[in-house]
């Protein structure tokens, strides 16, 4: 028991550092982790969508004067109905297709995140008013509720699309990861896909490290938020594939 609290705990340290310093839910890194730990892959979505929630709200409490208030009530309407599909539809497809679905959210994080760079032109475009908004983070969450997410690791890069700049991005993105994935928790526990005490282990460990990470977040440049969001959150996908494989 003791050394699988060291474990869980050490993920959720890690991953709510993760969480708090680029403004994700942290399922990016923390479902393939709890997956590596020997847990099914569809309990590692309900513990990471357990979590959110609790590791989210630490975090945004440190980010809460970059807070875009009337966004982030737009992407909870949108987002909440999102998840609660997403949740749904994760308890009917495979385990090696929920890993390529979470390959492809990882790739629609990366874009997101450089999509000014990549398409200047188009993204001059877009235009972040309520409908764009709405819509966009539905279908987010519906991408990243199949794979138990909140839609956290997106909406920094979703954030950056619709012009935020890089704090406003991850201060918005983890106040509305605490509604977000509340929405679809209950889904996963009538399925019996949240174990207690490793969640618990998970939570504990998630907490501190979203104070610890938000801290750090508010230090750095915003080139190295960008490019360490990108980074990790391919490399994760890419080995959660070979895992299910």
């Amino acid at each position: 028991m003791a050394g699988q609290f060291i474990v869980f705990a050490s993920i959720g340290l890690l991953t709510g550092f993760m969480s708090g310093m680029f403004g994700i839910g942290g399922g990016a890194i923390r479902i393939p982790l709890i997956f590596f730990a020997g847990m099914p892959l569809i309990s590692a979505f309900g513990i990471n969508l357990a979590v959110i929630p609790f590791s989210s709200l630490v975090g945004a409490f440190s980010h809460r004067k970059n807070i875009d208030y009337p966004i982030a009530r737009n992407m909870i309407i949108g987002g909440s109905v999102g998840s609660v599909m997403g949740a749904y539809f994760a308890g009917l497809i495979p385990e090696l297709a929920l890993a390529v679905i979470f390959v492809l959210a990882a790739i629609l994080t990366v874009v997101g995140v450089y999509f000014d760079r990549i398409a200047p032109g188009l993204s001059r475009k877009i235009k972040p008013n309520t409908a764009n908004i709405i819509l966009g983070t539905f279908v987010l969450n519906v991408i990243t509720g199949i794979r138990g997410g909140s839609g956290g690791a997106l909406f920094p890069p979703f954030l950056r699309i619709m012009h935020l700049d890089i704090f406003r991005s991850i201060a918005t993105s983890l106040f509305v990861t605490i509604f977000t994935a509340a929405a679809g928790i209950g889904l996963y526990w009538n399925r019996g896909n949240i174990p207690v005490i490793p969640c618990l282990e998970v939570l504990i460990g998630s907490m501190i490290g979203a104070r610890l990470g938000s801290r750090a977040s508010l230090r750095s440049k915003p080139f190295w938020l960008e490019f360490g969001l990108s980074a990790l959150v391919v490399l994760l996908a890419l080995f959660t594939v070979y895992r299910a494989a």
